[in-house]
């Protein structure tokens, strides 16, 4: 049976429209009461009820800054890259066109100036006009503000099924609420700073919240610059900015536009002439695509996912990590980072020019830090972070660890075998011991079985060995066999010796090269887990006394290397790399950042000593084909190749007074075990792959372009009882010079075969 209308209450009469016109009056006249004069001035059981519920309403809104973006900068201010989850940028009233903010007002509360947080007189309207069966909202600018306030708390708070927009979702105390609440705001700040408060709150675009970052999204402009037509599309994109939408809807658009123009002409607020010429302005825009995030960064994404996940892991910034993430993308925050766009500018180039688009996904890598610092100067690496056809695409940064000291994440690859740049500190060990490095060793030895005696003060045992004779081993190689007799420790340095490294690491303590090692910042990239697969050390200490140590068998991150490096350019002193040098919120306060972190790692003469051995590795070792091009500039420059068994991985590591750099080149691909041999890059076939071969023109051509701005001052001369004449081998190792007819294992990275960098010299 249909439920037939009481006549008397259709509204479709003429009666019944009276009527609801009469009822709806008498609701807004409650409300207005409420809202305007005390309860006492009231009579009445119904008005009274209603203006008890009206008292019982919470009066004071916390006002919090909204959701902006971090943007994060370069040493000299550039910007890197923008992080958001709402694309704004809060800019002052002055900062804005007049025209946005005469429009807005025109289209949205013509009596902002008059009232006192609501329009009693739109109230009056919009009911009428409601009643009548047009539905007509009234909400002013003020209550609009504290509807975004309120809005922008929840979606921070994660509460974002409880966000009630203007036009739906809203009950009767819900509009009570927020006219008290208009009420209080209006007593607090002026009309002004609401204004300024609305018109960087309010919702243009899901890539564009407030006006600035619509000006630009919109017409690549700012808001200060927006045009009479432009400031009228965004003043009237605020009522539905899906349906005025001026890139989806066009047409609709212009209409919503010309009728704001048309409410600024009837307010006075603009000329005839001005409304004649805006509405003959056909709507055009020129999008500026919001580009939120590292992926989007204009230079060094990988830098920039570093910074960030430095950020994530830092519990000054939250007790969890989304409240730390939280923090980043909505807190506003201007984050102030080393990182030199010059330097980046370059080592992007080399890596890309070294193998930018290589169908086989061979990596390269250039890092950079400062000695005496720390900071990073450049972090590049040939990879894009989004595919793209042609390219290398890669998320995971190259030149950095898998996890931090605390075991957070930092989105690293976790390096990679350094091969013979692990020779230095042997060196280095040598010389603290007050050695000469003129002294001659005897580099025929090939042999270092079980019981070899060697020399370890510390508590973690020998591991290894190497004996041809014995099934599984093989006797310790060079990469080509007239190096098998007595040299100098320099020499044999220079010229990457396998054999001389582990003669004089025969004949000093293993700890005592463990702990420059250790003082020098070397560690594992990769975290140390159990059998159960469960992490026991984020970064595990490159145990020296395994002796495939000796020449390079962990995987270490190019940073880690270049930081250490820079420890003898420092004359010993070794500083954590950073990346940040400042944090400051929205309103400017600062926040906790990274500083210099150094301590004297290593005796002064020691550094000096390794920096002229190794400026004649460039000189006259296994470097020198790649040093003609540094005389060109004539610095001085120690450095050291390196190249793993595999000829998967190949270094440089050297630095110049003002600049330590690790330039790599090699497989970056799962278990890295690819065999850098018979290979084609750019165009070169090689039939093995050297340090000095790829990524030796890598490390020259940057630091010829860079070096020179941070200094490149002659290393100070070590002390001449590091340099003096030869002295006469200790004969402590077993002579054998018998060449062994064991095969060259593969790099099974097994200890007990003492793999590292066996057969190759660079």
């Amino acid at each position: 049976m249909v439920t037939r209308k009481n006549p008397l209450f259709d509204t479709a009469t003429t009666l019944g429209k009276i009527l609801g016109f009469l009822g709806v009056s008498a609701i807004c006249g409650v409300l207005v009461a409420g809202l305007l004069v005390p309860a006492a001035a009231v009579s009445g059981s119904a008005a009274s009820g209603s203006i008890q519920f009206f008292d019982t309403l919470p009066a004071e809104l916390q006002v919090d800054p909204p959701s902006q973006n971090t943007t994060i900068l370069a040493k000299d201010g550039s910007p890197i890259a923008s992080i958001y989850a709402e694309n704004r940028t809060r800019v002052p009233l002055d900062q804005m066109s007049p025209f946005i903010k005469d429009a807005v007002i025109a289209i949205e509360d013509s009596r902002f100036y008059e009232h006192g947080g609501i329009d009693t007189t739109g109230i009056m309207r919009a009911l009428v006009s409601t009643a009548r069966g047009n539905k007509q909202g009234a909400s002013t600018i003020t209550q609009q503000y504290v509807n975004n306030v309120i809005n922008e708390s929840l979606v921070a708070a994660d509460r974002e099924e409880d966000v009630k927009l203007n036009g739906g979702g809203k009950g009767v105390g819900d509009k009570l609420r927020e006219m008290k609440l208009a009420i209080a705001l209006e007593k607090k700040f002026s009309k002004e700073q609401i204004l300024e408060g609305y018109l960087n709150i309010v919702f243009f675009n899901r890539d564009a919240y407030g006006i600035e970052a619509a000006s630009k999204f919109f017409f690549s402009t700012t808001a200060k610059d927006l045009t009479l037509p432009q400031a009228a599309l965004l003043a009237g994109l605020v009522n539905s900015p899906s349906a005025f939408d001026p890139i989806a809807n066009p047409d609709s658009s212009k209409v919503r536009r010309d009728l704001v123009l048309a409410s600024m002409v009837n307010q006075g607020k603009i000329t005839q002439a001005q409304y004649d010429e805006a509405v003959a302005t056909p709507v055009t825009t020129q999008v500026t695509p919001a580009r939120q995030g590292c992926a989007y960064a204009t230079m060094a994404p990988y830098f920039c996912d570093y910074v960030l996940h430095l950020l994530f892991n830092d519990p000054a910034y939250g007790d969890t990590t989304e409240e730390r993430i939280k923090r980043v993308q909505r807190g506003g925050l201007t984050i102030q980072t080393t990182l030199d766009p010059t330097a980046q500018n370059v080592a992007q180039q080399q890596v890309d020019a070294t193998a930018g688009a290589n169908p086989d996904k061979w990596g390269a890598s250039i890092v950079s830090v400062q000695p005496g610092t720390g900071q990073i100067v450049s972090m590049a690496q040939n990879t894009v972070w989004l595919p793209q056809e042609g390219k290398f695409d890669q998320t995971q940064n190259f030149n950095v660890d898998v996890l931090d000291k605390n075991g957070n994440d930092l989105n690293g690859i976790g390096g990679f075998q350094p091969g013979s740049t692990m020779k230095p500190f042997t060196f280095a060990q040598w010389l603290n011991e007050g050695k000469s490095m003129e002294t001659n060793v005897n580099a025929a030895v090939r042999k270092y079985p079980q019981n070899f005696p060697w020399r370890n003060t510390c508590p973690t045992p020998t591991d290894g060995f190497y004996d041809g004779n014995v099934q599984g081993s093989f006797d310790l190689q060079n990469a080509e066999p007239q190096y098998y007799r007595n040299m100098t420790v320099l020499w044999g340095l220079k010229n990457s010796i396998n054999t001389a490294t582990f003669a004089s690491a025969a004949q000093v303590d293993l700890c005592g090269i463990q702990g420059i090692v250790d003082a020098t910042g070397i560690h594992g990239g990769l975290p140390a887990r159990d059998d159960t697969g469960k992490i026991t050390d984020p970064n595990p200490q490159v145990q020296m006394t395994r002796l495939s140590n000796l020449i390079g068998a962990t995987q270490t991150a190019p940073l880690t290397m270049a930081a250490s490096f820079a420890t003898f350019a420092a004359d010993g002193k070794y500083c954590e790399p950073i990346a940040i040098t400042s944090v400051k919120d929205q309103s400017g306060a600062s926040l906790p950042a990274q500083s210099s972190s150094c301590k004297d790692a290593v005796k002064p003469e020691v550094a000096r000593g390794v920096a002229y051995a190794m400026g004649k590795v460039l000189d006259e070792g296994s470097g020198s084909l790649i040093r003609p091009a540094l005389n060109s500039k004539n610095f001085p420059v120690a450095a050291k190749t390196g190249t793993n068994d595999s000829n998967g991985s190949t270094w440089v590591v050297g630095y110049t007074s003002g600049l330590a750099t690790a330039s790599w080149f090699g497989d970056p691909l799962g278990d890295q075990l690819r065999p850098g041999r018979n290979l084609t890059v750019n165009g070169k076939f090689y039939p093995a792959i050297d340090g000095y071969m790829i990524a030796g023109p890598q490390f020259t051509n940057y630091m010829l372009a860079v070096a020179p701005a941070y200094g490149t001052n002659p290393f100070q001369a070590p002390p001449s009882n590091l340099t003096g004449a030869p002295t006469p081998q200790r004969n402590n190792t077993p002579s054998n010079t018998t060449p062994s007819t064991a095969p060259k294992p593969p790099a099974t990275g097994n200890g007990n075969s003492g793999n590292g960098n066996n057969g190759n010299k660079d």
